[in-house]
């Protein structure tokens, strides 16, 4: 969390600071939700905003869970996230879900074709 830290736009943040209540989907029992990280951040226009970010797998989302396991967390994100979109609309911030993908798709540089492989001719004894 360094780039936190030392970028210029991010006036606070905290990890693992709140704590949002919520009915735990498959037990049925009442529990807690702490997403990963609390920012306030100035965007390019100087406006002010406030978010709480979760970072889960790809695969732990609906519709890209594939084992039981994943299939099982990705119930489970359902409920705590819906919980804290609604914490976060009674406080007015946001609440947003990054994976892996949104980290680490940066567009990659396109390369240089290569042209057409010649065929190449077989030695014969």
């Amino acid at each position: 969390m360094r780039m936190a830290d030392n970028h210029p736009s991010i006036l606070a943040w905290a990890s693992e600071s709140h704590r949002i209540p919520y009915v735990h989907p498959i037990t049925g029992k009442r529990t807690n939700y702490v997403p990963d990280f609390f920012v306030v951040y100035v965007d390019k226009e100087g406006k002010k905003h406030a978010e709480l970010v979760e970072v889960k797998p790809s695969g732990q989302l609906i519709g890209n869970a594939r084992g039981q396991y994943d299939q099982a967390q990705a119930v489970i994100n359902q409920a705590k996230w819906a919980a804290a979109r609604a914490f976060c609309q009674h406080h007015g911030i946001t609440f947003r879900v990054i994976t892996e993908k949104d980290m680490f798709n940066s567009p990659q540089k396109s390369r240089p074709q290569a042209g057409p492989k010649r065929a190449r001719k077989r030695k014969t004894k």
